[in-house]
């Protein structure tokens, strides 16, 4: 329906929009988690989005054995820079996943439940649209966690330039 080019073009948005948010964070805050509930660092989202690639697209669609340890992907910190290298691998495996894979065939490996794929008969097809659909919608995710991260950032300097004038002078209010 849609071409390999078209299909990598909105794939590489997803995975380009996450690799900006988490450089443009840098290894500090891109490994904060958010005062939200049940929220992740965008470090730990999108290494988690890595997995999310190379295990269904790898796996599933090309055939190759990948080690994966999706609950630790949600733990995981570490410096911007080896994540972001860990990027351009995945995207150019990716891109030769893609190109190897018959849309209509079945997948090479069943996926285990625990990994909340589409609760229906899989194609390679349809698994590919399921790597944009997790990429698409924790891109988003990642906005949202982004954003929250530099309102703290921004509210806890505030706070600290308050703090600096009541002490400097006691008789100001802040």
């Amino acid at each position: 329906m849609i071409t390999d080019d078209d299909y990598l073009y909105y794939v590489d948005r997803a995975l380009d929009g996450m690799a900006g948010i988490v450089a443009g964070l840098g290894d500090r805050l891109a490994n904060v988690r958010p005062p939200l509930p049940g929220a992740n660092s965008p470090y730990a989202l999108l290494t988690h989005c890595l997995g999310v690639v190379s295990y269904w697209a790898g796996e599933l669609v090309a055939g190759r054995p990948v080690v994966r340890d999706r609950d630790a992907e949600f733990d995981s910190a570490g410096p911007v820079g080896p994540l972001l290298d860990q990027v351009a691998v995945v995207r150019a495996r990716l891109a030769e996943d893609v190109g190897a894979a018959v849309p209509g065939a079945g997948l090479r490996g069943t996926p285990p439940p625990a990994y909340l794929g589409p609760d229906r008969e899989l194609t390679q097809g349809v698994a590919l649209l399921h790597v944009y659909e997790e990429l698409a919608q924790h891109h988003g995710q990642m906005e949202i966690l982004r954003d929250a991260i530099l309102a703290d950032q921004r509210k806890a300097e505030h706070h600290t330039a308050d703090q600096r004038t009541a002490t400097q002078n006691p008789g100001a209010t802040p």
